[in-house]
């Protein structure tokens, strides 16, 4: 293990909850329900994957006056994510990495402007020495293309890193890239099927990079 390659939402910070919170009210809005299990097809990767807009308008039968709902939709996320931090654990891992030296980027789906802004909210930008989004990829997870591009911004080899991840079309991409992954589950995430995973963790609290280093010699 000579790096170790971090998603960004739901992983760094949970973003998801509330994105997910917003979108069901928009569906019980329209007197639709939007299950977890349904919605969690997207976490992790883009609306090419699943589009919870093309579902509700399929729902519907007609057209959704999107110029309308979405603006209110982002409010919504803004307010409900009004106050969050860095997951349990997070800092504590990536000030023990430098510490042993080992470089830590992130590999995220959502675009640049999204993953910088928080970054710099919570004051981790400069903990990494690489971050990757679906901006600089051809294709977002579950493609392997992210890990790949990390992979090769830090000289290595996709096996030589540890990805974390919190959902399964992050693991599909780690998988499809070649890198070992551990999965840490986020609200939204948890009770997906992580088959393949080379560990699993309830939280970043409390793990040790020798935990971390044995796992990717395990897998």
């Amino acid at each position: 293990m000579r790096a170790i390659v971090f998603d960004f939402d739901g992983l760094i910070v949970d973003t998801e909850s509330a994105i997910y919170v917003a979108w069901r009210e928009i569906y019980l809005h329209h007197g639709h329900d939007l299950p977890l299990e349904t919605y969690v097809q997207c976490v992790g990767s883009t609306f090419g994957h699943y589009d919870p807009m093309a579902a509700l308008e399929e729902l519907t039968g007609g057209p959704v006056k999107w110029d309308e709902v979405l603006p209110r939709k982002d409010e919504r996320i803004r307010e409900l994510q009004q106050g969050l931090g860095t997951l349990p654990g997070v800092r504590e891992l990536l000030l023990a990495a430098d510490r042993a030296g080992i470089p830590c980027a992130v590999a995220s789906s959502s675009q640049n402007s999204h993953v910088f802004s928080w970054l710099d909210r919570v004051g981790l930008r400069d903990a990494f020495s690489l971050i990757r989004t679906r901006d600089n990829v051809r294709q977002a997870k579950p493609s392997p293309d992210l890990f790949l591009a990390a992979a090769e911004g830090l000289s290595l080899a996709p096996g030589e890193t540890l990805v974390l991840e919190d959902s399964a079309n992050g693991l599909r991409a780690a998988r499809a890239a070649g890198a070992p992954c551990v999965i840490v589950p986020s609200p939204v995430t948890r009770g997906s099927d992580f088959s393949g995973a080379a560990g699993m963790l309830e939280t970043l609290a409390g793990v040790e990079l020798d935990h971390l280093r044995g796992l990717h010699a395990a897998s």
